[in-house]
């Protein structure tokens, strides 16, 4: 998301600097979403996933002192102070800007591969691509620094 954010033209780093971004898992977690029942046996802490944040848009990466864009499109629902109608056009524009392959990785899984990645700068996008293995994954959140 450094990459993402350094290719932006100078107005838009503008328009998002100081934009808060609300960030919120109940359309995915939350009570009475379709297909709930599927994740209770899966992540097993549903009720504890329903969590609502507002980070800011732009953050500056409190070790490498980077500015990086931090939001997705999974859990960013809006823009603090903006209605979701207003919010759409300008996440849905970073979103694809996002995904331009120059700002992209693909992963090649081999036997034995560990993969980590900083959810601070990093989007990650699983890819069901391996049918008929199993995948074992861990995952670790180290506990860090207020993002600013």
């Amino acid at each position: 998301m450094y990459a993402a954010y350094d290719a932006l033209s100078s107005g838009r780093k503008t328009t998002l600097s100081g934009l808060n971004g609300v960030h919120s898992s109940r359309h995915v977690f939350g009570a009475g979403v379709p297909g709930r029942e599927a994740l209770e046996g899966r992540i097993g802490n549903a009720d504890a996933a329903t969590q609502d944040a507002i980070h800011p848009v732009v953050i500056r990466h409190p070790l490498s002192g980077r500015r990086a864009l931090y939001l997705n499109p999974g859990f960013t629902i809006r823009f603090e102070g903006w209605s979701r109608d207003e919010s759409k056009p300008l996440l849905e524009y970073l979103y694809q800007h996002a995904i331009r392959p120059e700002f992209t990785l693909r992963f090649r899984w081999q036997i034995g591969s560990i993969a980590f990645w900083d959810n601070r700068a990093t989007w990650h996008h699983a890819v069901n691509d391996y049918h008929g293995y199993s995948r074992l994954m861990h995952r670790i959140t180290i506990e860090g620094t207020a993002l600013d």
